[in-house]
């Protein structure tokens, strides 16, 4: 069976969106923020110039870099093609108002966050960057995110039926949902963390290599939390095995494991060779995928067919 015009439009709306937190972690790694310093224009253009004598004469030549100003340029066309994939998402999703009016409103609701979204990609600016405002934009992405994947398993739930007992259904969920929380957890101290890093390297002014070492006790407990995560992951792993998980839910359960694996492996990476801007921004990106895994793998889960109890 072919995806209908809501379920295509949504997939690739969840998968323009992943994008989305990549370009933004480009941006962020490479301090590119402020790249164009007003809002919505760019140096007071819609189309920025590429070198420092086309500027209007009212912005400072100095300030001006190419590479940053069109890799925030270029950030936020895709945030305006997201809004646009978005609204269509939206318009699209009244196919099911009478059928799943859910599907409808989660739609009309990442439209809301993307308007919201876009008004704080501004207050960034305005703010100079501030450390709290970033945060909020980071985590404002991820909820986009979630609820766009929401929307878009229900258009899609029958493609990804599974059949579990109710003991086993409430032992996967109990399992992922404390992996997920736990990401959660994690997302928000590494929040933190970078805000920290943020202090250290644009207020007080230190080389890349001397970040980590200004963020003391939160950088540990964020480092040590982290094992919390693998035991729980490969918990989940482990009774998909034992509990003869269905396929997509084996498939699944590895693809978790893995992903925070590779989370603890570029961690490591960032403390060892100075927090390299390739590494942040595959850490960012790769927890965005990880949280999309996790929710997948608990709605198959929680709207999987009950059977009869062995």
């Amino acid at each position: 069976m072919k995806l209908n015009l809501y379920q295509k439009t949504a997939v690739t709306t969840v998968i323009a969106t992943i994008v989305l937190i990549f370009v933004g972690g480009l941006v962020r790694a490479s301090g590119a923020g402020l790249g164009c310093p007003d809002w919505p224009q760019c140096f007071g253009m819609w189309i920025p110039p590429t070198n420092a004598a086309d500027l209007p004469p009212q912005y400072d030549a100095s300030l001006f870099n190419p590479l940053h100003t069109w890799l925030e340029y270029v950030n936020r066309l895709v945030g305006v093609l997201i809004g646009f994939l978005i609204t269509l998402t939206f318009l699209f999703s009244f196919k099911y108002r009478k059928t799943d009016k859910v599907i409808t409103i989660t739609s009309g609701f990442a439209f809301v966050l993307v308007l919201f979204q876009g008004w704080l990609g501004g207050q960034v600016v305005r703010s100079g960057l501030s450390a709290g405002i970033i945060t909020v934009h980071m985590v404002v992405a991820m909820i986009i995110l979630a609820v766009l994947l929401y929307a878009t398993f229900r258009a899609m739930s029958d493609r990804l039926e599974v059949s579990l007992s109710t003991k086993t259904r409430k032992t996967f969920l109990w399992i992922s949902g404390i992996v997920l929380f736990l990401t959660m957890m994690q997302l928000i101290l590494g929040t933190q963390v970078r805000e920290a890093v943020d202090v250290a390297k644009n207020v007080m002014e230190l080389p890349r290599e001397g970040w980590i070492d200004t963020v003391g006790l939160l950088y540990d407990v964020h480092r040590s939390f982290s094992w919390l995560l693998v035991i729980f992951g490969v918990v989940l792993v482990v009774y998909n095995r034992k509990l003869n998980a269905p396929g997509r839910l084996v498939n699944l359960g590895w693809v978790i494991a893995i992903l925070i694996i590779l989370q603890i492996f570029i961690g490591v990476g960032m403390e060892w060779f100075g927090m390299p801007g390739v590494l942040q921004v595959l850490h960012l990106v790769s927890v965005a995928v990880l949280i999309c895994a996790e929710l997948l793998y608990m709605l198959i889960a929680g709207f999987s067919q009950r059977t009869v109890e062995a």
